[in-house]
């Protein structure tokens, strides 16, 4: 059985921040909150994704794992204005699941679990983090995808760049020790990302307080973020584009 409710706000997040990474999920709801990973089919980015029961208005759940497509969910939540409520239901037995919107209701048949295998979530050490506020880092990306398609981060114990250099224009954006919220390198770091799964962050950014990044010289990215007053947590793992030498 389940059977939760939630402000459209917390939906669209949840939506929104998936819908980067894959088209299809399983979110796994449990007793005490939801649980989602999921991996792109190039395996470059990967989520995973916890919230809390209580950032929800009404929880009544037993374990279920629930396969959705992104791109449907995504639609039917932009129905709904700010403040409304989304219901989301699913029924064992007739095994339809059913999305309640003021007066609309829609009844969506779930996709086959057996499809959607959460990947493992890598271990990883990261030499250097910046954290930055939400807004500011969704500025620069979407600043950085005007110049080209890979961006440079840079890192020091006192600055924190965001570079991009296409074939015909440069975009730069720096930030000094006292206009971010922490940082943490020990020793400078360079590294390159594809903004292909970087910018539609930016539209998740832009409502979040703070974003933590991690990376290292040609490392991974590691990006960290809050939301709902700390009641959803997010880490975004991103594949380096190693330059060549």
């Amino acid at each position: 059985m389940l059977n939760v409710t939630a402000r459209q706000e917390l939906m669209r997040t949840i939506v929104d921040t998936l819908g980067v990474v894959v088209e299809e999920a399983r979110l796994d709801f449990g007793e005490d909150g939801l649980s989602v990973r999921v991996v792109d089919p190039s395996h470059v980015a990967m989520i995973k994704m916890e919230v809390d029961s209580a950032a929800f208005e009404g929880w009544e759940v037993d374990e279920t794992k629930l396969g959705l497509e992104m791109r449907k969910l995504k639609e039917i939540v932009a129905i709904a204005g700010a403040g409304d409520m989304v219901e989301l239901a699913y029924n064992d037995q007739s095994g339809q699941a059913t999305i309640k919107i003021g007066r609309i209701d829609l009844n969506v048949r779930p996709l086959d679990n057996t499809t959607l295998n959460p990947p493992n979530v890598p271990s990883l050490e990261l030499p250097c983090g910046v954290t930055i506020a939400g807004s500011e880092l969704a500025q620069a990306l979407r600043a950085a995808k005007m110049a080209g398609d890979l961006v440079h981060f840079s890192l020091t114990d006192s600055s924190f760049a965001v570079n991009v250099k296409g074939s015909t224009d440069e975009v730069n954006v720096e930030f000094s020790k006292d206009e971010l919220l922490a940082i943490d390198c020990k020793e400078a770091a360079r590294s390159q990302y594809s903004l292909t799964y970087l910018t539609p962050m930016a539209k998740v950014f832009q409502g979040i307080e703070n974003v933590n990044l991690r990376f290292g010289e040609n490392f991974p990215l590691k990006l960290t973020f809050d939301f709902e007053d700390g009641a959803g947590h997010v880490e975004y793992f991103l594949a380096p584009r190693v330059e060549d030498m």
